[in-house]
């Protein structure tokens, strides 16, 4: 009950396009095991609904690197805001986009939805950190080995929406996102603060309707 309880929520964040100031629930969340090294989940399964549930399963992935991130980050004083970082994502992906033939702008627009996402898990975290000690990570991931993995999933989501401009421009490209977010969330057994950030890294994947 309690996980159909946060899928409807997410479902909500991704109808009303709502989420972007929320603060994250300090979720149950066990403390990842970080390692020296990424361990990538298995690639995401092939796109369907038009390329939406594949772009819902990268971000769940991209979403997972924000627990690697944080625990690099914990205890060493590195704001959780990196706006040099930010930028160069930002720049990489338009400039990814250009040379698939995609709309720059769109893919600048999903990217920032998908950082501010990876910001709220690791705040999230941190928090929860914080509260109870003895769930925070024992050892440090090596936060370069972390932004290849964050790289590579980039470059898969950016090829994702150059993948499907028909669907995420449909007027059903709602609904079926939604559908896809909550397949991903009961797939990938998602917590509360990672259901939620996952909501808000979607928010801007259907075409703006003026």
């Amino acid at each position: 009950m309690r996980r159909t309880l946060t899928a409807a929520a997410a479902a909500t964040l991704l109808f009303t396009g709502a989420g972007g100031a929320a603060a994250a629930p300090a979720a149950r969340h066990a403390a990842p095991a970080p390692s020296a090294a990424v361990t990538p989940h298995a690639p995401a399964t092939a796109p369907r609904h038009g390329g939406l549930r594949s772009l819902a399963a990268l971000s769940a992935e991209r979403l997972a690197t924000g627990d690697l991130v944080a625990a690099a980050k914990w205890g060493t004083g590195s704001p959780i805001d990196d706006p040099v970082r930010e930028q160069q994502v930002l720049d990489a992906v338009a400039e990814q986009a250009r040379q698939l033939g995609a709309d720059p702008g769109a893919a600048v627009r999903v990217f920032r939805d998908q950082i501010e996402a990876n910001k709220i898990v690791q705040r999230g975290l941190h928090r929860l950190w914080t509260a109870d000690p003895a769930k925070a990570p024992s050892e440090r991931p090596d936060l370069n080995e972390v932004r290849k993995e964050i790289n590579r999933l980039n470059t898969a989501l950016v090829q994702a929406l150059a993948a499907s401009p028909r669907a995420r421009s449909a007027p059903s490209c709602r609904p079926r996102l939604t559908a896809a977010a909550v397949r991903v969330h009961h797939e990938r057994h998602l917590d509360t603060l990672h259901t939620l950030a996952l909501a808000r890294s979607l928010r801007s994947v259907c075409a703006r309707v003026n």
